[in-house]
């Protein structure tokens, strides 16, 4: 009895350690805490950051360190002026993005309703979605000239395309049977887009906010960067194309640090919309 219990401990010794082993060996990248897995992945790009700043051998130097470019961010915003063009930068993206998310609406809805308005979001999306933004530029500067009227046109006509691609998108996959029962309820026209089409097309609808954004923001940088070229200050864009022309290098990297900056802070922004929404509500798996 004493060597069975012995053999059975042994056992259940070896058992234990082969399961602890077998934890230790299934630790990977994706068992760590995500924010554990950012501060990594962000310790590596600073690294590789400051590698390629130390083997450049410019004059004067094209590329700086992470260490300088904190500094000028400091200056920048500390002055105003970083501040000032960022503050610029994103009044004229919000006033695009809901100028672009009016027009998608209503181009969604009429789209809705008739046909004659699904053949003109096709085609309209079809001809002008894949049209780079900054095409348009050269024309706006012609019809509104140097003024913020032409980023905004530019900005919003970027902007209104993918997010109606994505809401029509989304009307179009909502289940039938829905639409049946919205309408059996006597729900038509807005009242039924608003009632049964929003909120279950709404993971399409946040996915086309969030294209929409990115592509507002890429092109909006574009624009002041040719706007300031053309001689009219502006946001980052200008801010950015300022630097390089006085080879303020490390200053022209601290407005990327701050593109970068906002680009998080809005993906985050969206994230927690979908945890708070589609996620909540079982119309999307966290990812």
């Amino acid at each position: 009895m004493a060597s069975t219990t012995d053999v059975g401990t042994t056992g259940g010794t070896t058992a234990s350690g082969r399961s602890a082993t077998q934890q230790v060996d299934r630790r990977t990248w994706g068992s760590l805490p995500g924010w554990l897995r950012r501060v990594i992945l962000l310790a590596v790009l600073l690294a590789l950051w400051q590698l390629a700043a130390t083997l450049n051998e410019t004059e004067p130097a094209s590329i700086v360190g992470p260490w300088p470019t904190a500094q000028a961010f400091v200056e920048g915003w500390a002055d105003g002026d970083l501040a000032s063009s960022t503050l610029t930068t994103m009044r004229l993206l919000g006033l695009s993005m809901l100028i672009g998310m009016a027009v998608a609406a209503v181009l969604t809805t009429f789209a809705q309703w008739t046909r004659l308005g699904q053949d003109v979001l096709t085609l309209l999306t079809s001809i002008l979605n894949p049209l780079p933004g900054i095409a348009v530029l050269p024309f706006a500067i012609l019809w509104f000239g140097l003024s913020e009227s032409a980023i905004v046109f530019v900005v919003a006509n970027a902007v209104v395309w993918p997010i109606a691609a994505n809401i029509s998108t989304g009307f179009r996959t909502v289940p039938p049977t829905l639409t049946m029962v919205g309408r059996n309820l006597g729900l038509r026209g807005v009242r039924l887009v608003r009632d049964v089409l929003i909120p279950a097309a709404l993971p399409s609808i946040i996915t086309g906010l969030k294209t929409g954004w990115a592509f507002g923001w890429r092109t909006i940088i574009a624009a002041e960067i040719v706007f300031g070229v053309s001689g009219a200050k502006g946001g980052l864009g200008f801010y950015i194309n300022d630097a390089r022309t006085f080879l303020n290098v490390d200053a022209g990297f601290a407005g990327i640090v701050s593109i970068a900056i906002i680009g998080i802070a809005l993906e985050s922004a969206f994230g927690l919309l979908e945890r708070r929404t589609v996620v909540r509500w079982g119309m999307k798996a966290l990812a």
